[in-house]
Order: C-alpha cells, then sequence, then structure tokens
C-alpha cells in the first residue's frame, strides 16, 4: 500500500520504504546541546517512532517523538510537532508542515485522547534467554511481529540467538532498567501498562493457525461474535 505519493515526500532526506513503514531523518535542536539527530518510522497504523542517532552508540531506539524531544535537550518540550524536523530539499522543516503527520492526525481523530481502547496497540514485550537469562526486547508493531514474540513465548528452549528482527547473541549486554522501563507506549514514556494502551487480544496478535489454547479461544469467541 502506497502510503504517501511520490510529492509529498519529494526531496526528504534518509528517505526509506519498508511496507507499512515509512523512514526519514529527522532531528531536534538545543540550544544548549546543538542537533539530535535520528530516523523516523511512520507507520500506517499513525504510530510514530524515533530511533536517535545523537551520538555514536546511542541505545535510544524506538522512542515517542515527545520522548525523543525530551532526550535531545529541547529547552522549551512539549511541542514536537513544531520543535521535530525533517530535511527536505536541504531544509530543516517542521513535521507539522510536512505530510509525515497524515495517519497520526487520523488515528488521534479515530481515538480520543490518543488511546487504543485496548484493542489495536500492543507495547513492547520481553523474552528471557534460557540460556544467558537475560531479556530481550520484542517490538510488536506488525502481525509478523507479533508472531515472532507469541512464539517465543510459547518455547521453554527460546535464546537470544533465535531473535529474528535484531541480531544478538547472549554475549550482548542485557538493556539497562531505566530504558526497559519504556515500553513504547503512546500515551506515556514510562506507561506500566493500562486498559487503554495494552491490547487484550485482537487479530494482529491472535492466529487461527496456531493451536495454543489462547488462540484457539480467540478464533472461536470470534467466530461465535
Amino acid at each position: 500500500m502506497e502510503m504517501f505519493s511520490g510529492e509529498e515526500l519529494n526531496g526528504m532526506s534518509g528517505l526509506k520504504l519498508e511496507g507499512e513503514c515509512v523512514e526519514v531523518t529527522c532531528g531536534c535542536t538545543s540550544h544548549r546541546y546543538g542537533d539530535a539527530v535520528g530516523a523516523l518510522r511512520v507507520f500506517l497504523s499513525g504510530d510514530l517512532r524515533v530511533s536517535c542517532q545523537c551520538i555514536p552508540g546511542c541505545n535510544e531506539d524506538n522512542l515517542t517523538p515527545a520522548a525523543f524531544e525530551k532526550h535531545s535537550g529541547r529547552e522549551t518540550a512539549g511541542k514536537w510537532k513544531n520543535t521535530i524536523w525533517v530535511m527536505v530539499q536541504g531544509e530543516k522543516t517542521p513535521l507539522a508542515k510536512t505530510s509525515l503527520l497524515k495517519y497520526y492526525n487520523k488515528s488521534q481523530k479515530r481515538s480520543p485522547n490518543g488511546s487504543h481502547h485496548g484493542r489495536q496497540y500492543h507495547r513492547d514485550e520481553f523474552v528471557q534467554c534460557s540460556h544467558c537469562n537475560k531479556e530481550r526486547r520484542f517490538r510488536l508493531r506488525t502481525k509478523e511481529e507479533c508472531r515472532v514474540y507469541h512464539d517465543a513465548v510459547g518455547n521453554r528452549n527460546w535464546q537470544c540467538s533465535d531473535l529474528t528482527f535484531d541480531k544478538i547473541t547472549c554475549e550482548d549486554e542485557e538493556e539497562r532498567a531505566s530504558r526497559k522501563a519504556l515500553r513504547g507506549c503512546l500515551r506515556s514514556p514510562s506507561c506500566k501498562g493500562c486498559t487503554k494502551c495494552v491490547c487484550f487480544g485482537c487479530n494482529t496478535c491472535h492466529f487461527s493457525d496456531c493451536s495454543c489454547q489462547t488462540c484457539v479461544d480467540f478464533t472461536h469467541n470470534n467466530a461465535t461474535d
């Protein structure tokens, strides 16, 4: 599905098209620290995620725009639509003046207060390696990612090397506790989970071809509704 027209994306730096996601170079400027550069991912669902590249080796990934704005040291945080910019024809252009918020704005209109009513949104989850006992992050933005996590939870012998979306081994360090507290919630970066942002079962994270009891019950209940 084509998310944006060529005209809407014309001249944007770092442009990458990946299925239900568009990625562009973004940044946020602090008068004290200068420019913090990152990669903004725009999803068809309206979700926005930033992978920070402010310094070599920065581990801040999957940030909400508000969290990226705060991480950059922006003195007047809270107006990320205008403070986060993308490079268009070599010029810093606020997100609010681009078409990149098209799906985000639509999702806000569909969901009062920006919540997803517990049915569509999936926070990041963790699975513990059976070999090194380190917890590894699973991002659940697509049905494929949800299936990988679902199968990992059901595998008692799951190991770091089984992770398909990130190349991680047991020798890699585990995420620090402060980083693990950020689970990608659209409402609050440090949300501990509530009925307004956590999915309790949907067609994205349950599978008709899976024989586990959770999926069997979900498929049966949907069929009888």
